[in-house]
């Protein structure tokens, strides 16, 4: 396991379906949006590229789309050990959808989502890693959760002497949570359906 992500996706439903088929970028409202997400600052457009590439952009850059129910922004603004810090003009950016984040660093073996609801309520937040244990639980797991807490998938290591810290491995968790929120995975068996996230075409943005 190996994936880097940091993002932030908006939408007035489900989001899976939302990214199936035919996506039409609308690159006049993803300015709009990355601008939102950064009051006063000027942005220099960097072209394209797509969510396999640039999920994990480095500061004072964002990658987004928008598209027709759903928006997608990475940023490693979103990148935070308690997803309930996060920003609220991030968000609050688009009022009235679904607020979902998930961010992951394989280096730490780090993982954390949070979910926030159309009127802005948090309604769920999690971050894991294996150094630090449980870092943030609010609200009730998801019921893809559930098989992770009850110890269906163990880390088993031969090469170990010491106990894995936790019941799971946050990435295995980060990519049945990816599959789940957003309909899409770096690594592993892909939800059915799923897009190619080289289709999954993003605006990319420096931010300064």
């Amino acid at each position: 396991m190996g994936a880097k992500c940091w993002m932030v996706v908006y939408a007035d439903g489900p989001v899976a379906p939302r990214l199936r088929g035919e996506l039409e970028l609308d690159e006049e409202a993803t300015e709009a949006l990355v601008a939102r997400l950064h009051p006063g600052a000027r942005l220099t457009g960097l072209g394209y590229g797509d969510v396999l590439d640039n999920a994990n952009p480095p500061d004072k850059e964002a990658w987004a789309a928008v598209y027709d129910g759903v928006a997608i922004v990475c940023t490693s603004r979103v990148a935070q050990d308690r997803p309930s810090d996060i920003d609220p003009t991030i968000v609050k950016a688009m009022p009235g959808r679904t607020t979902h984040v998930a961010a992951m660093h394989s280096v730490v073996d780090w993982f954390a989502f949070a979910t926030w609801s159309p009127t802005g309520e948090l309604v769920r937040s999690l971050s894991v890693s294996p150094d630090d244990g449980v870092i943030e639980n609010v609200g009730d797991p998801l019921p893809f959760e559930g098989p992770y807490w009850a110890g269906e998938h163990p880390v088993v290591d031969d090469d170990e002497d010491d106990e894995y810290p936790l019941p799971f491995h946050p990435l295995e968790l980060a990519e049945d949570a990816l599959g789940h929120l957003f309909g899409f995975c770096f690594e592993g068996i892909a939800p059915p359906g799923a897009p190619d996230i080289e289709d999954l075409t993003l605006l990319g943005f420096r931010i300064g």
